[in-house]
């Protein structure tokens, strides 16, 4: 053994020892949470009692999970949120809108109101809660609720969909809706494979656009291209916003010819064009000083997400500029939207997963881009971005 391997050694063995008394503390911590006992004494005790109550009900949540989603859809599906925007109402008048008999409305009524999406007025009437109200009026909200009945079906058995793995294997509901997903030829899909999904995307497009804006200025760029921007939404976003910017939208053939319709429709069709390819295969459209991938790295599995961040960086200048915006894996405080929702969808989805932002400052690097930064939004749950310099 020579001299620096002695020297190592000494620090090798406490780090082992320490790891080693890690895993027994944590092992004989897991034994106590799981001891009935414990989980009573814990519950009696008044300075752990909070604690007792707080992970009871922490845990509860998760298994009533689905229940409170379903509280939820009925509301928007009853279009109550809406309604009750109008001005607070009473259970008669619900019964009446609703169509449900008192004791159905009633019920209702409760579940909403234990979770703040409505709440109590006075004279026995019903107003918007906390959480109902951002629902009220919101296209995208409630089309995102509504479509999670896709989601939900696919997820009946969870342990079915991850021993079909991969998922490509076996049709998905979800992969149904998203017909590029795991379809070796996407740039053959017609307008009936594409509407739904296009919509979906359209309509929550508000979600993230405001955001993404807000996080990186766009005055110095003359010529944004907005890849797999589907029919539009956030190049109209940034064509309001900045009206000396040409713009570019890149999608499927299908979703360019919806794009240039509701351009048209907007009218922008002079200053923001939609041009038809499959960035798998083709090369995307030279001229731009800035790209945007808004959603769309995270639904794609490595290879092509690696391809795709390579593509990118070809058709950009030097100094051009790179944004992806999405929610990512590992954003503090969200660690669950991240890990455990996007995880399970995008699985069910047919392809993609979540990436923490190093995993994608790694990729952007192994594409060429010479530095990153992430930069900070109003709300990361929802969306984070990161800033690629060529």
């Amino acid at each position: 053994m020579d001299d620096s391997a002695r020297a190592l050694t000494p620090d090798v063995a406490r780090s082992v020892k320490s790891d080693a008394l890690t895993d027994r503390l944590l092992d004989w911590r897991d034994r106590l949470l799981a001891s009935p006992d414990f989980q009573r004494a814990a519950a009696r005790f008044p300075l752990t009692r909070w604690i007792a109550r707080r992970r009871a009900k922490a845990l509860f949540d998760l298994v009533a999970g689905f229940t409170y989603s379903q509280v939820l859809l009925a509301c928007v599906r009853l279009g109550i949120f809406d309604w009750l925007l109008e001005r607070p109402r009473s259970l008669g008048e619900l019964v009446l809108h609703s169509g449900l008999d008192e004791d159905a409305a009633t019920r209702l009524l409760a579940a909403a109101i234990s979770l703040g999406l409505v709440e109590r007025r006075r004279d026995q009437r019903f107003g918007l809660g906390p959480l109902g109200a951002p629902m009220a009026r919101s296209r995208a909200l409630s089309a995102m609720v509504e479509h999670h009945a896709v989601l939900y079906a696919d997820l009946a058995d969870p342990v079915a969909l991850l021993r079909g793995l991969p998922p490509a294997s076996a049709s998905t509901r979800l992969s149904e809706v998203w017909g590029y997903a795991a379809n070796p030829e996407p740039g053959g899909l017609d307008d009936a494979r594409i509407a739904g999904y296009s919509a979906l995307m359209s309509a929550s497009q508000s979600l993230v656009a405001d955001q993404i804006l807000d996080a990186y200025p766009l005055a110095r760029h003359r010529h944004l291209l907005d890849v797999g921007g589907g029919e539009g939404g956030f190049a109209i976003s940034v064509a309001r916003r900045h009206p000396h910017l040409q713009v570019t939208v890149f999608d499927l053939p299908a979703v360019a010819a919806r794009a240039r319709e509701r351009l048209q429709r907007e009218g922008l069709g002079s200053r923001v064009s939609a041009t038809g390819g499959d960035f798998v295969r083709d090369a995307l459209p030279p001229g731009a000083d800035i790209a945007t991938l808004v959603r769309v790295v995270h639904d794609h599995d490595d290879e092509v997400a690696q391809g795709l961040l390579q593509s990118v960086h070809a058709a950009l200048p030097d100094g051009g500029v790179l944004l992806i915006g999405e929610p990512m894996s590992g954003t503090a405080g969200a660690e669950a939207m991240g890990d455990a929702y996007f995880g399970m969808y995008l699985l069910a989805m047919g392809s993609g997963r979540p990436r923490t932002p190093e995993r994608l400052g790694a990729m952007l690097a192994g594409a060429g881009f010479r530095r990153t930064r992430l930069l900070a939004t109003s709300l990361p749950l929802q969306t984070r971005v990161i800033a690629a310099f060529k």
